[in-house]
């Protein structure tokens, strides 16, 4: 099932396309040049279909990152349009990738303009990719940042995942937030642990659990929401209660508790 809805006139339109078994893959849709990017696209018969349906070219491949759950679709993606770009993060090697790409690369999607976002940690090239039109402003954060939750620290360091967090942070804050995976309930959970007091947190968990009863998904979220209810971006804001919760002043220091508190589980015992 391919989420979104019926899309709009705007030029800029995001599809989002469901893949395995909670990944999430996406078009990005100029609808005045009818040319889209496939994002991180795992599935490549399932979002050819998507395309096909809305309407839209494939003209192009970004993959956030190396692994085979987001970049192992990639070689076959290369043979079904032969010649578009596949386009990666710099040093990631990750599948067919023709073009690397780093802070402040732009890359040209019809009339759009894709601006990337350098993010190692994750995976030692991982890269976050930001459009934007007159309407809205879309990212696109792979494995980095999910809904209430952070990726692990698989091929970097705490302070490397803080620098990644500050960037994305730095987006305005009415940016929606596309990630990729559907982890947000369980991310909520963590969340609620970290802030049992977190109406925002409270709120969101019965949105989600409302959501994934009906079958539908919980993205996009926004900056503005994350800064509400994200422990990991918290921790690197700074957010008293998160620095209480993690026993220091540090926000390196309290952004590597809560990863590896969260990562351990040992809290899933004491809610």
């Amino acid at each position: 099932r391919v989420h979104g809805g019926m899309f709009s006139r705007r030029m800029l339109h995001v599809l989002p396309v469901p893949a395995l078994r909670d990944n999430f893959m996406y078009l990005i849709c100029d609808m005045n040049q009818r040319v889209a990017a496939a994002v991180d696209p795992v599935e490549p018969a399932k979002i050819a279909q998507a395309a096909r349906d809305a309407g839209v070219q494939i003209s192009m491949v970004l993959t956030t990152h190396c692994h085979w759950d987001h970049a192992g679709g990639n070689i076959e993606m290369a043979r079904m349009f032969p010649n578009i770009p596949i386009i990666g993060g710099r040093g990631d090697n990750a599948d067919a990738v023709t073009r690397e790409v780093g802070d402040g690369d732009v890359i040209a999607l019809g009339d759009l303009q894709v601006n990337s976002i350098f993010t190692p940690c994750h995976t030692p090239g991982h890269v976050c990719y930001v459009v934007k039109n007159a309407e809205q402003i879309c990212a696109f954060t792979g494995d980095t940042l999910f809904i209430a939750g952070c990726g692990n620290f698989n091929n970097g360091t705490p302070e490397m995942m803080h620098e990644a967090f500050t960037k994305l942070n730095s987006l305005p804050e009415d940016t929606k937030l596309y990630v990729g995976h559907e982890y947000t309930l369980p991310n909520l959970q963590y969340a609620a642990f970290v802030e049992p007091s977190n109406v925002a947190i409270r709120e969101k968990i019965e949105w989600a659990k409302s959501q994934i009863s009906q079958s539908l998904p919980t993205i996009p979220g926004t900056i503005r929401e994350e800064r509400l209810i994200n422990p990991f971006l918290r921790a690197v804001l700074g957010v008293p209660s998160l620095l209480q919760h993690c026993g220091c002043t540090d926000t390196v220091e309290a952004l590597h508790f809560v990863r590896k508190e969260k990562t351990q589980g040992a809290w899933k015992s004491l809610m």
